[in-house]
Parts: C-alpha cells; sequence; structure tokens
C-alpha cells in the first residue's frame, strides 16, 4: 500500500506540474499514453498492449489526443495497413512539462529522505519493476 501511495504522490505531482505549466486539458491517463508514444511513435495496438486496455479504447485515447493536438497520424514506415501515433510539437512540450514536474516531485522526495537514501529506494525499485506495460489509474 506504501508504494501505491507513492505512486498515486508521484502521478499526482506530476499532473499538477503540467497543468501549472498551461497543459489543463489533459488527465495522467494520457501521460501513461505519452511514455509509450514519446521514443518512436506507436500503433494503436502497441498503444493498447503498453496501457492494458482494448484496441478501441486505445483508439478512443489516440483520436481525443489527436483532437487536441498532442499527437498525429502517420503512415506506418514497415506496414502499409497501418498508421503510427506519434507525437506533435505540442505534445513533446507537454513531456518535457511532465519530465520538469517529475523532477519537482523527486527533488522533493530527496529533501526529504536524502539523496542517498532515495538513490537506493530507486536502485531497490529497479530490481523489482519489469520494464513494459504501464498501466494507468483510470
Amino acid at each position: 500500500m506504501l508504494l501505491l501511495g507513492a505512486a498515486s504522490t508521484l502521478v499526482d505531482g506530476i499532473h499538477e506540474g503540467v497543468r501549472a505549466r498551461g497543459f489543463t486539458d489533459l488527465r495522467p491517463a494520457h501521460g501513461f499514453a505519452f511514455v509509450r508514444l514519446a521514443p518512436d511513435g506507436a500503433t494503436v495496438a502497441e498503444l493498447a498492449d503498453h496501457l492494458g486496455v482494448t484496441k478501441q479504447a486505445a483508439s478512443q485515447t489516440a483520436d481525443e489526443l489527436v483532437r487536441k493536438g498532442y499527437v498525429e497520424r502517420r503512415p506506418h514506415p514497415t506496414d502499409a495497413r497501418a498508421r503510427l501515433l506519434v507525437l506533435t510539437a505540442r505534445g513533446w512540450a507537454c513531456t518535457r512539462a511532465a519530465d520538469e514536474s517529475a523532477e519537482e516531485v523527486l527533488r522533493a522526495w530527496a529533501d526529504a529522505l536524502g539523496p542517498d537514501q532515495l538513490a537506493g529506494v530507486r536502485a531497490a525499485l529497479s530490481r523489482l519493476a519489469v520494464p513494459g506495460r504501464i498501466r494507468p489509474t483510470w
């Protein structure tokens, strides 16, 4: 329960920081989509797998992010039937705002725990966490 509480604090802090930087039309769940789209884009199926939702739900999320100007659809480089979802300049700006907000939350944690203890927590979590899907709290 403590770990879930800490995760909620982190997500809430990032969301508040993103809103404070002018991105007021997003929910925390959108940030989880941005995590998958940020490196090289993704298909709706890949986004659905990452979020642990149906393709239909991922498509609705993508449609919303496209309408809001954070994501655009491009032809897939290797699959003519698929479309690649990629972040727009606005999406990248929001991602940078989220990164800055996360740093602020972690700076407060380092102040509370000390940098060495926070580094130990990070090291321990890196041994426990399984890379891959990140499921949002809808």
